[in-house]
């Protein structure tokens, strides 16, 4: 083969195939999952029988139920937000993969992904004996607020161990043993593990670009003219997020996509060096970002419509299921 032909770039089908092994070779299977309390549960049928008598309605077709504990409660909230920050987090440092509950994560980034999950459940733990301690309280406020729907035995007796999170690593690979067994159900399995890594390609590029178009759609809004041509009010978080997503792409970035590359760059650079009060200062800077991200906004429309769509290989029908 000759030294032009080594020398030219991948075509944008191998690029993706290329993509697709390094997500398989550097990356890693990573499913988070909670324990969470339920704090809502469904009327009896006498209860729902009841409540539309005051309707004259029947309660067959009534479809009702009761909240079994204030989640506005300061106690209640933080816990919640510890599971929001968790799930944030989770997704921060991860990319989709074509199976519900697993996103894959850096090989390399383990360590510090056990350290920090763990951080979360200790907060947890902490925030939910915090809970614990107002739970009578809480108790009381529902049998208050609930009347006649208060029932006992909705509540256990603790909260402790009711709330938890949870992460484990789970293999995405075919089982080795089915290479003995039965070679023609593993080659099955190599192919639909090596379509799923090609679609995991497509969806990190489908939120890459979603995502860097959701932000730059909303920070050209917060800059243009508002009512009499006064600058619209936007906060510092319209540009931190988009340096935010500039630092993420560069970190979990699959190279599967040379437009979009170039987009990340081209937005990057009309970002570089400004910063929120520079904005709020100059209305020349803020027109002139405008008319620059105008053209990365088109750009990104137009790779939104024009990406590709992939199939995930299943097994053939009438064989092994």
């Amino acid at each position: 083969m000759s030294a032009s032909l080594l020398a030219e770039p991948p075509t944008g089908s191998s690029q993706r195939s290329i993509a697709s092994a390094r997500l398989h070779s550097t990356m890693a299977a990573a499913r988070l999952s909670f324990t969470w309390l339920g704090v809502r549960k469904s009327l009896t049928t006498e209860q729902k029988n009841q409540a539309a008598d005051s309707f004259g309605a029947e309660g067959k077709f009534l479809s009702a139920g009761k909240k079994l504990l204030d989640t506005s409660h300061p106690a209640f909230k933080a816990v919640t937000a510890i599971k929001g920050r968790c799930q944030s987090y989770w997704r921060a440092v991860s990319l989709p993969y074509p199976e519900p509950g697993i996103r894959l994560i850096r090989q390399q980034a383990i360590r510090d992904f056990d350290k920090q999950i763990g951080s979360f459940r200790e907060e947890l733990t902490a925030a939910v004996e915090e809970l614990d301690r107002h739970y009578a309280d809480l108790r009381s406020a529902a049998r208050r607020r609930l009347g006649g729907l208060f029932d006992p035995r909705d509540y256990p007796v603790s909260l402790i161990g009711l709330f938890g999170i949870e992460h484990e690593y789970p293999s995405v690979e075919p089982p080795s043993y089915l290479r003995q067994l039965n070679p023609e159900l593993y080659e099955q399995e190599c192919q639909r593990m090596q379509a799923r890594f090609d679609e995991a390609v497509r969806l990190a590029e489908q939120a890459f670009t979603e995502e860097l178009s959701k932000l730059v759609e909303h920070l050209s809004d917060r800059l243009s003219g508002g009512v009499d041509g006064k600058s619209k009010v936007f906060r510092d978080s319209a540009v931190t997020h988009l340096t935010e997503f500039f630092e993420r792409f560069g970190a979990l970035n699959v190279r599967s996509n040379d437009q979009l590359e170039d987009l990340v760059h081209r937005a990057r650079q009309i970002l570089g060096g400004v910063e929120p009060q520079h904005l709020r200062a100059s209305s020349s800077l803020r027109q002139r970002l405008v008319t620059q991200l105008a053209g990365v906004q088109s750009s990104l429309d137009g790779l939104m419509v024009d990406r590709p769509r992939r199939s995930i290989i299943r097994p053939s029908q009438g064989k092994h299921s």
